[in-house]
């Protein structure tokens, strides 16, 4: 009484459900090229520029302390940040490393 005759709906055709799909699929494709890829190539870069880390290097850390490096162990790296002031700080806290000579009052 209240329920209609239900009728058999025919299969779709084979390619409907991929083609349905594929926006989603190509939504994730373009993510991996525009955030995923770069954040990986430049933490490959980061990791390199903190493995290559020497005494004497100049470094940027973070928060902006500009500093020599003066002792360099296997977690932590210490700066001299002025005459006589050293200050410890993590390896991965090293954000850039700078050109020789850029720190001048250092001495």
């Amino acid at each position: 009484m209240f329920i209609k005759e239900a009728w058999a709906q025919a299969a779709a055709p084979a390619g409907a459900d991929i083609m349905s799909m594929l926006p989603i699929i190509l939504m994730f494709v373009v993510l991996y090229f525009v955030m995923i890829r770069p954040q990986m190539k430049r933490a490959k870069e980061h990791k390199t520029m903190i493995d290559a880390l020497q005494k004497g290097d100049e470094v940027v850390a973070a928060g902006g302390i500009v500093g020599r490096i003066t002792k360099i162990t296997d977690n932590y790296v210490t700066l001299e940040i002025a005459d006589k002031v050293e200050v410890r700080v993590q390896r991965p806290a090293i954000q850039v490393a700078l050109p020789k000579g850029t720190i001048k009052g250092i001495e």
